[in-house]
């Protein structure tokens, strides 16, 4: 095993002060600890790299955790790499189980998404370009709310506010089976509340899913499920399975560290350019 590898199966604390080393000497500005609401964790950081543009396209990106879990300063690595790429990137936190369940989450992301379409302009973002990103739960949460159309609404907007989303290793359409998960999402009456498929219809931003073959987390049936949907009704889906990568692999891509050298950085930018306005 590397040493890379080594660093990364070692304690949470450890693994995030590696991968976000680089913080220490990034040129841009980072704001930390936005309100966006009024209650715990409704917070989010933003990253503005050092340009001569006067404004940059946006990505509100939503870590992981298993809804359970998570900081948005654990990843900050996520925030430098992308804003590297040419974007102001906004990382929130949202509440986290069992503090709260299904469907808070999803409201803590919209009421965070529409926080950043009525403020971000004030960063040097472009409110005409904002796209949306997550890893594992944070690819389910960030799908979710622009995929019932009523998240949003809440705040007088719609979907159509984003431009594309880019999902990595995200369970988007699965039935929980764990005690916890079921704590989170249930009872069964409520479970295609969660699943994205459930609200596909075509008219959603473009999306880009990517997985690992050997996610174990996550199993590929949710891409399947997500993809299958989407090109039923017509939608615009791209998809891409790394043959060699697991769970953390796909998040890990966006590190200095990307042990399994996967493109995920690039392919995401790619797929976003073709949405910039």
């Amino acid at each position: 095993m590397s040493i890379i590898s080594i660093i990364l199966a070692a304690c949470t604390q450890a693994k995030f002060a590696v991968v976000n080393a680089p913080s220490i000497t990034y040129d841009g500005t980072i704001t930390s600890n936005i309100t966006y609401g009024d209650l715990p964790r409704q917070n989010l950081d933003i990253y503005q790299p050092e340009t001569t543009n006067p404004t940059l396209p946006v990505i509100i990106f939503f870590h992981g955790g298993r809804w359970t879990d998570g900081n948005k300063d654990q990843y900050k690595f996520v925030g430098l790499t992308l804003s590297k790429l040419g974007y102001v990137v906004v990382v929130p936190n949202t509440r986290l189980y069992p503090e709260i369940k299904h469907p808070v989450f999803v409201e803590d992301a919209a009421q965070a998404i529409a926080w950043v379409h009525n403020n971000i302009d004030i960063y040097n973002g472009q409110v005409d370009n904002v796209f949306l990103m997550g890893h594992s739960s944070g690819a389910h949460i960030a799908s979710l709310a622009i995929s019932d159309k009523s998240y949003l609404a809440k705040y007088n907007l719609k979907p159509s506010i984003v431009s594309a989303f880019a999902g990595l290793s995200g369970p988007y359409d699965f039935i929980p089976e764990a005690a916890d998960l079921r704590g989170m999402f249930g009872p069964p009456a409520n479970y295609p509340t969660m699943q994205i498929s459930s609200y596909i219809d075509g008219n959603e931003p473009p999306m880009l899913l990517l997985h690992g073959q050997k996610d174990k987390a996550v199993i590929l049936r949710n891409l399947k499920m997500a993809e299958n949907a989407i090109k039923n009704h017509n939608g615009i889906v791209e998809t891409h399975i790394y043959a060699d990568a697991d769970h953390v692999d796909t998040v890990a891509a966006l590190s200095w560290v990307n042990p399994a050298n996967l493109d995920v950085a690039t392919r995401v930018n790619d797929f976003f350019r073709k949405y910039i306005k």
